[in-house]
């Protein structure tokens, strides 16, 4: 899964609105995992783990903390 057009914490538009200010703390210190696909905007299932997370889009598939380099 690439970083795409849509902001993985809110689900908007790149430079539609989404601002990183409007993010909470645990955002942006990286202990959020991500709620919408990057790639397409769709809501993430999510699995939130002891020692990371795992989440999937049902158009790109399975992504989790490890292969984006976070536990």
């Amino acid at each position: 899964m690439s970083g795409g057009g849509f902001d993985p914490h809110t689900g908007r538009e790149v430079g539609l609105g989404s601002n990183p200010s409007d993010h909470s703390p645990a955002v942006l210190l990286g202990l959020e995992p991500p709620r919408y696909c990057a790639d397409c905007g769709r809501r993430l299932v999510v699995q939130v783990l002891p020692n990371g997370w795992h989440s999937t889009c049902s158009r790109h598939g399975d992504i989790d903390s490890s292969s984006l380099g976070r536990r």
